[in-house]
């Protein structure tokens, strides 16, 4: 009986919502916008922090970069000291191989490190021709990058300490290359030198904002081979460290040629003075605790001035930190976004409220009528109250379905990604009722509170 009684008072709140089509859509507008809204936003937000916890994951935990600055090689030629004493001339070999050593002797917080040296190059195959980067780096590389291999393995010891000619290969080079093929075992020409491929690394998608802000960049275009492998074969730009202190000393008097020993035959190439004189574009250090990042960052950065001559031809950076900062400024402004939503639907709270008021002033009459018939207080409140929930409810799964669509155009068009969560659905609807109910009680009660033979006269 009591169900059926409560029943009957909803069955007249949808006749007069049908009734009133138009008005009902309008008002259920605010609350379309609103739910929409906070489904969108939310959307953006859980799209960042995955984009954040990827590219964690891509620079990997507790890792320290050191890259070179463009800070000048040398420095102090010909200025005078407060004595009038010309200054000694300062002189820095740039990152190497021993600032590896020295890192790994030094610090005692590291737990692995390696080397990198980056060169473009063209790989060649079966007639086909692919610009790629090639890297040399050790096996610490693919556990520092958290770094999979599809097929095959990675570099031997015997490998790494000897510089064969072996190598990794990234997906898409695998793809374009090789197909439907294995190509474990086989050999792919880069630069003049055969490599044998050994392995396959999985791939690894990144975002643009990730290789701009962090310097990380996809290993699908990549071919890695061990660093003596570089060194000997194909480039070591260390070798013509000497030849510029020279050249320097002759204030640059020379033909701009120098010697380079990179591979089987000494083949001479001119200098480039802006290109990159260091032995290693980078160094990569995991540090064994996240306690102490900065303070081994510190460290580092102080026995490398020290070993540059107290030049700072070096960058030392914390890519997990930046991150962790970026993911809690995010946070924040997703806390604004949302609250901004939530100000929209309240908004939309309050439009309800106000035709709902209005609507009880109109129906005055048929208000009478039915406590004339015998309807309590109970069962108009109960009908207005159905009222205003029903059309926040509609309002709500109407928001629901735009805020998908509108995440997906947003992704589409601005390229952001956005992960719609059944948290955000579920909360976006529970909210739309809760407005309904809310903003809809005091109209309600209002109408509850009509004298019958006033409202009968009217």
């Amino acid at each position: 009986m009591f169900i059926k009684r409560y029943l009957h008072d909803i069955l007249i709140a949808v006749e007069a919502i049908i009734a009133n089509r138009l008005k009902s859509i309008l008002t259920a507008l605010g609350i379309i916008f609103g739910v929409a809204a906070v489904i969108s936003m939310m959307a953006i937000g859980n799209g960042a922090e995955q984009e954040i916890l990827e590219q964690i994951k891509l620079v990997g935990v507790n890792n320290i970069v050191i890259t070179p600055s463009t800070y000048s090689l040398s420095d102090g030629s010909g200025e005078s000291s407060g004595n009038g004493q010309p200054t000694a001339k300062k002189f820095s070999k740039g990152l190497t191989l021993l600032d590896v050593e020295a890192i790994k002797k030094i610090v005692p917080t590291v737990e692995r490190i390696t080397p990198v040296i980056s060169f473009n190059y063209s790989a060649l195959l079966n007639g086909i021709s692919k610009p790629v980067v090639l890297e040399g780096i050790d096996n610490h590389y693919f556990e520092l990058f958290n770094m999979q291999l599809a097929d095959g393995e990675r570099f031997n010891s015997m490998q790494t300490e000897k510089g064969l000619p072996v190598c990794v290969i990234g997906n898409n080079i695998k793809e374009l290359f090789f197909r439907q093929q294995n190509p474990v075992g086989q050999y792919i020409k880069c630069g003049q030198i055969w490599l044998k491929i050994i392995g396959v690394v999985e791939r690894r998608d990144f975002t643009a904002s990730a290789s701009d802000e962090l310097g990380i960049s996809s290993s699908d275009n990549k071919i890695f081979i061990p660093v003596q492998t570089m060194l000997l074969r194909f480039k070591n730009r260390s070798l013509i460290r000497a030849d510029e202190v020279l050249n320097a000393n002759k204030g640059n008097g020379g033909d701009g040629m120098v010697v380079i020993y990179g591979g089987p035959e000494q083949t001479e190439e001119p200098v480039d003075t802006d290109d990159n004189l260091n032995q290693l574009d980078k160094i990569i250090v995991q540090i064994s605790e996240t306690e102490q990042l900065s303070s081994s960052a510190t460290l580092i950065k102080r026995m490398l001035l020290r070993r540059h001559s107290d030049l700072y031809d070096f960058e030392v950076t914390i890519p997990e930190l930046l991150l962790k900062q970026q993911q809690k400024t995010k946070k924040i402004f997703n806390i604004v976004l949302g609250v901004i939503a939530g100000i929209s639907l309240v908004v939309g709270g309050i439009g309800i409220m106000n035709i709902m008021l209005a609507s009880v002033l109109e129906r005055i009459r048929e208000i009478g009528v039915r406590q004339a018939l015998g309807a309590k207080q109970k069962d108009i409140i109960a009908q207005f109250l159905s009222e205003s929930t029903l059309i926040s409810l509609t309002g709500g799964i109407i928001g629901i379905i735009l805020g998908v669509v509108l995440s997906k155009i947003i992704t589409a068009m601005f390229d952001i990604k956005t992960i719609v969560s059944a948290f955000s659905i579920f909360i976006a609807f529970g909210v739309s009722v809760g407005v309904g109910i809310i903003f809809g009680y005091l109209p309600a009660k209002r109408a509850a509170a009509n004298d019958p033979v006033v409202s009968l006269r009217s």
